[in-house]
């Protein structure tokens, strides 16, 4: 092989391929080693190396080196060339793979080339990805040629080829359409801090600014909000709230929770839990759709919200003082301290870690574990009542919806016997009509016969009289206007 044309294989394929030209010049120094130990045996000790900078290939068999001529004459052209484009495409795959597995997360735009089964075969750049039905955001369709945004979800081998999953439903889409389209979080002015999402429906972005002559909130929506609109049309019409983010939890959760208006925020610092109290009329609200909006604000803020009215925490925390109160080992102010550190169910006293309760009542260990297993057994008692009250009140639901049934049935049965006697009644009535018209008839006809005029069917009377009044009926301009062009006809 010309050692000058080796190298300008070398060359174009590391430039076609992208592929490093030390991994070319391993998988040719490879190729001639798989085809030499075919010819030799594969028990031979066979060596080839290429020289990097003149091309010309050196190898040895068993220690003996091997001229250029003998190695051309011993080792099979064809086989050296297939193991050497297997090679080639290993090291294909292996720098596609390397290129997108740096890209996750990354928004890449490709042009849908089939769309089977939900699911859409997008072409990149320089490869195929799939975009499975399960990562398109719900109630979306696609077509062929459609351009479509997506990011790189996973990366991974199948066999000699590269299998990239697309993702249009993960959060990072929303952040990667945020930086396309707002030039301050380009810059680093302003700065993405969180992200929530429920694909399809909503989502919610808290973000900062780091110059407090911008404002963050005011920046993302933009003029007339055609910043954020561009952002919710790429979403499919995905609702997003942008969020004010604050280190401060009693700021940030009432930020998180709009536009629902919030009276106080109660930390529980051991639980990391959030009482947030509200009115009644924001009740509905704060909670959202399903529980999405407060759903949405504790994955945001990282605590787990709970909404209540002032009414009704005051009622937890006088059962919860009962309640714990009852457990054997637990004073009424130890049932207190528990109660302000955000303890109101007997399933929070069962994760409290045993060192604190220890610590909050002067307790034992043996007295803590006596505790634990009280309240593990209380709340299976009151899991057990809950679930039967549940199946209680959908049987009564059921039997409801029987009841309005059957009364239903009953209504439509009602009406439908109605309208049957209306409709027998309108039947007689016709029926009479026609026998007092056919009665009327027949004496008109006796009468002609005794006045001697000729006898006629009582149907060629009925006729004729209907003839008279189709004749009556037409009104003196039509007759008019048809002896106006009779006379106009016949000169």
């Amino acid at each position: 092989m010309d050692p000058n044309e080796l190298l300008r294989i070398v060359d174009a394929i590391h430039r076609d391929k992208s592929i490093d030209k030390e991994i070319v010049f391993e998988g040719i120094e490879a190729a001639l080693v798989s085809a030499a130990k075919k010819h030799y045996g594969e028990e031979e000790e066979v060596t080839v190396a290429i020289d990097r900078n003149s091309g010309a290939i050196r190898g040895s068999h068993n220690g003996v080196p091997m001229d250029t001529a003998e190695m051309s004459e011993r080792i099979g052209a064809q086989t050296a060339k297939q193991v050497m484009i297997q090679k080639i495409r290993e090291a294909e795959r292996d720098a596609l793979y390397y290129e997108y597995d740096e890209l996750k997360g990354q928004l890449v735009t490709g042009v849908i080339q089939r769309y089977e089964g939900g699911a859409a075969t997008v072409t990149l750049s320089n490869v195929e990805a799939i975009l499975p039905k399960g990562e398109q955001i719900p109630g979306e369709s696609h077509h062929p040629n459609e351009r479509v945004r997506a990011t790189v979800y996973e990366v991974k081998k199948a066999g000699s080829r590269v299998k990239i999953i697309l993702s249009r439903t993960k959060p990072q889409l929303v952040q990667r359409l945020f930086e396309q389209e707002i030039p301050e979080i380009a810059e680093g002015v302003i700065e993405i801090r969180a992200i929530s999402r429920e694909p399809g429906y909503r989502t919610k972005v808290a973000v900062s600014s780091t110059d407090q002559r911008v404002d963050c909130v005011g920046a993302c929506v933009g003029v007339r909000g055609n910043r954020i609109k561009n952002i919710v049309d790429e979403l499919a019409g995905e609702r997003i709230d942008i969020v004010r983010y604050s280190d401060d939890m009693q700021a940030l959760i009432p930020n998180a929770l709009q536009p629902a208006e919030v009276e106080e925020v109660i930390l529980c610092q051991m639980l990391g839990r959030a009482i947030v109290l509200v009115q009644e009329d924001q009740l509905s609200l704060a909670i959202g759709r399903r529980g999405q909006n407060v759903r949405l604000a504790s994955k945001l803020c990282i605590w787990d919200i709970e909404i209540m009215t002032r009414e009704e925490l005051d009622e937890q925390i006088e059962q919860a003082v009962l309640g714990f109160s009852s457990i054997d080992g637990v004073e009424p102010e130890l049932a207190e301290r528990l109660v302000g550190e955000g303890f109101l169910s007997y399933d929070d006293l069962e994760v409290i870690e045993p060192d604190a309760l220890m610590e909050m009542g002067g307790l034992t260990a043996e007295q803590v574990d006596h505790i634990v297993t009280q309240a593990g057994a209380k709340a299976a008692e009151a899991e057990k009542a809950a679930t039967a009250q549940r199946r209680k009140q959908r049987e009564q639901e059921r039997i409801d919806k029987s009841k309005a049934s059957e009364e239903t049935a009953e209504a439509e049965a009602v009406e439908e016997t109605e309208a049957a006697a209306e409709a027998v009644e309108e039947t007689e009535a016709v029926e009479e009509a026609e026998a007092v018209e056919e009665t009327d008839a027949a004496a008109d006809q006796s009468a002609r016969h005794a006045n001697g005029e000729p006898a006629e069917t009582i149907e060629q009377a009925t006729t004729e009289a209907a003839g008279e009044e189709v004749v009556q009926t037409v009104p003196e301009p039509s007759r008019q206007r048809h002896a106006e062009t009779s006379d106009d006809a016949i000169p």
